[in-house]
Formats: structure tokens, C-alpha cells, sequence
């Protein structure tokens, strides 16, 4: 999103913009439509994930999240529920991410904590205005997998498929990956990374 929103903001510091399953917010995005317990409605309210992932170790918060993220249907709690309570030990990990995965993005997160990644997107969504009429002056790729929950977040499948974003991004290009999820990254690195530089062989950067 931060990527979007300077290529808008700033196209003549920007030679292009490439994003790995974040869509163009150009529907009108509202998740007024879905439960109170959607996951980016619960951990936009302040101290709410916090008590969350508190009553775990770093460890436990990233593998719930790798798992709730990897699967098709969006992460959302019932009302008695939090978003870790959606899946437990004995779930398994996707087949593509590793134990040994874990223990370095856990390490991280040690360090790091989860301050930012929640401020960024969650709650600053609402600091955001609206793309409206504006045009990319640069061009856009985006890569999605198919498999990617996000489809089913409102107008975001017709967006992507109808010509919407098009007329927000007249240089789009995007790849959907028949059997990624939103992670897509992480499932075909190889693959993502030759989508990646062949975007940037096609449009070479001037210096």
C-alpha cells in the first residue's frame, strides 16, 4: 500500500511500482459488509492484537499466522473468539514453509515486535484517502495467487478482472498464480523472482 500511495503521490520519483498480493484499492474497498470478527477490524482497534499475541510466545503468534494467511477463506473470529484462537498446534505448517522458516521469522519478530506491522496497514487504513480519480504515471505489476483470500474481500475480484484497475493503471500488468495463496512469494520463489526481473528488463530504469 505505502508503495501504491507514493507512486501516486510522487510519479516523478517513481519508475515503477511492482506488489506481491496487495491489489490496486481501487473498488471502493469497505469491509463494512463483513462480521465484526474480520481480522483487520479486530487488530485495527488499539491493544487488541496486542492482548492477543500476548498470551503466546513470538513463535506460536507467526506459525498462527502463516497458517490462518496460506488458506482461501478469510481469517475471521467468532465473537466469543481472537484471531490465534482460529487454529492451534497441531495444525499443521503449509508444506512450503519450513520449521527452520519459523525459527528465523520468529527471531526477527523477537526483536522487532509487532508494533509496525500492525500500525502499517491496519491502523492507518482509515488515514488513507481514497484513489478517486487519480492515474499511475508509472507502470504497475502485481502478482497474485488465485488461491489468495484476499478474491474475497468485496469488489476486489470484479476489480481485478473487469478493466476497473486498468483505468487507474493504464501500464498494468498482472500474473495470477493458478495454485499461490497469499503468500505467493514465499510458495514459488524462483518463479516470483523471474516474474520480478523480467518486469524490471521490460521497463529499464533511466538513470
Amino acid at each position: 500500500m505505502p508503495a501504491y500511495d507514493f507512486a501516486l503521490r510522487h510519479p516523478n520519483r517513481t519508475c515503477g511500482v511492482m506488489c506481491l498480493g496487495i491489489p490496486l484499492g481501487t473498488a471502493g474497498l469497505s469491509f463494512d459488509t463483513l462480521p465484526e470478527g474480520f481480522y483487520i477490524l479486530r487488530w485495527a482497534q488499539p491493544g487488541r492484537a496486542e492482548a492477543d499475541f500476548g498470551k503466546y510466545d513470538v513463535k506460536r503468534v507467526v506459525r498462527t499466522i502463516y497458517i490462518l494467511f496460506s488458506r482461501s477463506e478469510i481469517p475471521i473470529a467468532k465473537e466469543n473468539q481472537e484471531i490465534m484462537d482460529l487454529a492451534d498446534l497441531s495444525t499443521p505448517l503449509p508444506e512450503w514453509f519450513s520449521e527452520e522458516d519459523l525459527d528465523v521469522y520468529s527471531s526477527l519478530y523477537e526483536n522487532s515486535g509487532f508494533r509496525y506491522p500492525l500500525q502499517m496497514p491496519y491502523r492507518s487504513l482509515h488515514q488513507r484517502k481514497p484513489i478517486g480519480d487519480a492515474k499511475f504515471q508509472v507502470p504497475v505489476f502485481i502478482v497474485m495467487g488465485e488461491k489468495d483470500y484476499v478474491f474475497k474481500f468485496p469488489g476486489i475480484e470484479s476489480a481485478m478482472k473487469d478493466g476497473t484497475m486498468e483505468k487507474h493503471a493504464p501500464n498494468i500488468k498482472i500474473t495470477y498464480i493458478p495454485e499461490g495463496g497469499h503468500f505467493v512469494q514465499e510458495q514459488f520463489p524462483d518463479y516470483v523472482n523471474e516474474l520480478l526481473l523480467g518486469f524490471l528488463k521490460d521497463h529499464p530504469v533511466v538513470i
